[in-house]
């Protein structure tokens, strides 16, 4: 087991490793399986330009990273309450990257983001997400560690907690952190977990 990595925001530096992790941790999950296609190789392209969108459009987000002898294993974003929902310029500067997916599986994408952003609560939230472990590190507490780190910010804000997952395995994860199922669906094939985080105490 990997231990006691050190969890702290991730430097603008970082960002570019940062989607390199982002998109080796999460190849395989089954909606990038379903946005993206059967191919691997594919999935991480796919995806490693998806999370580069994400990082420069939605500039509000204060994203946490996990590093282990000087090397970042984990990382995720974290948008601030009244930051997750994309305004018309954020949109604009969505669509090339979109649309340089390909049609098909933009449209796949266009769908499944469409779906998430629905059930985006009304209510002031910092939205998590993605959550990713290096693949080759995973299951050793490097999550574990972001979440602890994640959810002591959220408290001592007195700040709710939100996010979506596409894993079922993640929703115990999730629950052991003080998130609770508030909706499930399925979206382009995949059943997705909307789960919330009332600040402890």
């Amino acid at each position: 087991m990997v231990d006691g990595p050190d969890v702290r925001e991730l430097r603008p530096a970082e960002v570019g490793e940062a989607i390199e992790v982002v998109a080796r941790g999460m190849r395989d999950n089954p909606q990038h399986v379903a946005a993206y296609g059967d191919d691997p190789e594919r999935r991480l392209r796919c995806h490693a330009r998806l999370a580069r969108a994400f990082f420069h459009v939605f500039d509000a987000q204060e994203p946490l990273c996990a590093t282990q002898d000087g090397k970042l294993v984990g990382v995720t974003g974290v948008a601030p309450p009244g930051t997750c929902r994309p305004h018309a310029l954020q949109r604009l500067r969505l669509l090339p990257p979109l649309i340089a997916l390909g049609p098909r599986t933009a449209a796949r994408v266009g769908t499944w983001l469409t779906a998430w952003e629905r059930r985006d609560p009304d209510e002031p939230h910092a939205h998590l997400g993605p959550l990713a472990v290096d693949a080759h590190l995973q299951r050793q507490g490097i999550g574990s560690a972001i979440m602890r780190e994640h959810c002591r910010r959220l408290d001592a804000a007195r700040v709710v907690g939100y996010l979506e997952t596409d894993k079922p395995e993640n929703v115990g994860f999730y629950e052991r952190f003080g998130y609770e199922v508030i909706g499930e669906e399925t979206v382009i094939g995949v059943h997705d977990w909307y789960m919330r985080r009332a600040p402890a105490g």
